[in-house]
C-alpha cells in the first residue's frame, strides 16, 4: 500500500517542485486558506504551545503569532518540496552571506565543526545553500523515514546539492569515519527525545527534555561548536549566520554544552516565533517522577 500511495502522489509532488516561486507562493496562500481556517490542522496543539510559551503575551498577540506561523509554515512546506528540482542559481539567489566567520576561522584552520541548529527558518534549503560555500563538507544527522519511498525521495532531496547524511543511530560512528576529512556536522538539536534519557531544563517556560547526542558526540571528538541561524529577512529569502558558541567542548562539565545551544535557539525563537515549527508536539513528555 506504501509503494501505491508513493507513486500516485509522486507525479503532483514533482508537479509542484518545478512551479516558480511567485506561483508557489500562490498556492501556499490557497493552502493556508484550506489548513488554517478549514481544516484547522493541529490549531490546538500550536495554540497551547504558544500561550505556554509566552505566557506575557495577550491573547491577541497569540493569535497574530499563530496565524503568521501558518502562513510560514505553509511556505516551509512547499518550498522544501522545490528542493526536489531547485537548481543552484535559483538556491544562491534565495540565500543571502551573512556572518560565516566561524566557518571561516575553522575552514583556514582545518578544523572540522559540529553545527547545532533547530527547527527555524527553512532548514532543508539552508543545507542545499550551505554545501554550495567553499567551507566545510556538510553532513546533517536525520532520522530515516518508516516508509521506504518517501525516506529515499527525502534522501535525494537532501544529497542532490551535495550535501552528507549521517542516520541518527550511526552518526557517531560516520563522524570518526570522516575525521580525515573537513566537515561541517549539523545536529537538529530542539526535537523530542525519550524522557529517561533526556536533560531536562526549562525552555520557553516549560520544563522541556533535550537531547545530550550533541553535547555527548561533541566532548568526544572535541570539535568547536557553532550555533547556526537562519534568518527569514522577506518571504523566500534567508540568511545564514554562524555563532561560535565554545571551541573546545571537552573542557565543560556535563549538560553545559546542552544548557549553552538550548538557550541560544530559545534567543531566536523570541526574536522569530513565527518561523519555529510550533505544530511539532515539543512538550508531550514529563519529567521522570512528576
Amino acid at each position: 500500500m506504501s509503494a501505491v500511495i508513493y507513486y500516485l502522489v509522486l507525479p503532483y509532488i514533482y508537479l509542484v517542485s518545478i512551479l516558480p516561486f511567485r506561483i508557489l507562493y500562490l498556492l501556499s496562500d490557497l493552502v493556508f486558506l484550506l489548513i488554517y481556517h478549514v481544516f484547522g490542522y493541529r490549531k490546538a496543539v500550536v495554540t497551547t504551545n504558544l500561550e505556554r510559551s509566552f505566557p506575557e503575551k495577550s491573547f491577541d498577540e497569540i493569535c497574530a503569532i499563530r496565524r503568521d506561523f501558518y502562513k510560514y509554515f505553509c511556505d516551509l512546506s512547499l518550498e522544501t518540496i522545490k528542493t526536489l528540482t531547485i537548481s543552484r542559481s535559483a538556491v544562491n539567489a534565495h540565500f543571502s552571506y551573512g556572518d560565516m566567520s566561524a566557518f571561516e576561522h575553522f575552514h583556514k584552520q582545518k578544523q572540522s565543526v559540529i553545527i547545532v541548529m533547530g527547527h527555524l527558518g527553512n532548514w532543508e534549503l539552508s543545507g542545499a545553500y550551505f554545501s554550495q560555500l567553499p567551507l566545510h563538507q556538510l553532513y546533517v544527522i536525520y532520522h530515516p523515514l518508516r516508509n521506504k519511498y518517501f525516506d529515499g525521495l527525502f534522501y535525494r532531496m537532501r544529497t542532490r546539492h551535495g550535501t552528507g547524511l549521517y542516520p541518527m543511530k550511526s552518526a557517531y560512528r560516520g563522524m570518526v569515519r570522516d575525521r580525515k576529512s573537513l566537515t561541517a556536522t549539523a545536529f537538529i538539536a530542539d526535537q523530542t527525545p525519550s524522557p529517561k534519557n533526556a536533560h531536562w531544563m526549562t525552555f520557553l517556560n516549560q520544563e522541556t527534555a533535550v537531547f545530550k547526542g550533541t553535547e555527548t558526540i561533541a566532548r568526544k571528538l572535541d570539535y568547536p561548536v557553532i550555533y547556526l541561524s537562519v534568518v527569514r529577512e522577506k518571504r523566500g529569502h534567508y540568511r545564514l549566520d554562524g555563532e561560535l558558541l565554545v571551541e573546545h567542548p571537552g573542557e565543560l562539565i556535563d549538560n553545559e554544552l546542552t544548557e549553552l545551544h538550548t538557550k541560544r535557539l530559545e534567543r531566536d525563537i523570541i526574536d522569530h516565533p513565527e518561523t519555529w515549527l510550533w505544530s511539532h508536539r515539543r512538550w508531550k513528555h514529563r519529567p521522570p517522577g512528576k
